[in-house]
């Protein structure tokens, strides 16, 4: 499965970005889906997660800042990211998480202070 992450970019410290994943060929609806990130020099992390049932995850650094969904008629999974700070700053990829697991190729948010 070929995972594609886009809306990535430069941003400066207090602003937004959404970030969208979508699978070629198939739709990620009835997957349980995440994002994860990893900043220069660090290991990859969980920021969110979205199942199919909807149950929702937030890495506490995140929490009231970012927002998993998903856009059904699109086929999508979106994180809407605001009050974005320069910790921010890394390499986001989506990834299907059940019922098995899949990663696209990132997308590279950067932070400016």
């Amino acid at each position: 499965v070929q995972l594609q992450a886009s809306g990535g970019g430069l941003v400066q410290a207090g602003g937004s970005l959404r970030l969208s994943c979508a699978a070629a060929g198939r739709s990620v609806n009835n997957y349980d889906m995440a994002w994860y990130r990893q900043a220069p020099g660090k290991q990859r992390e969980l920021v969110a997660s979205i199942s199919r049932g909807k149950d929702l995850t937030y890495a506490d650094s995140v929490k009231g800042r970012f927002t998993i969904s998903r856009d059904i008629r699109k086929k999508t999974v979106l994180l809407e990211m605001n009050d974005l700070k320069p910790e921010d700053t890394a390499v986001y990829y989506c990834t299907i998480v059940y019922p098995f697991r899949a990663w696209g190729q990132g997308t590279l948010v950067t932070v400016s202070s």
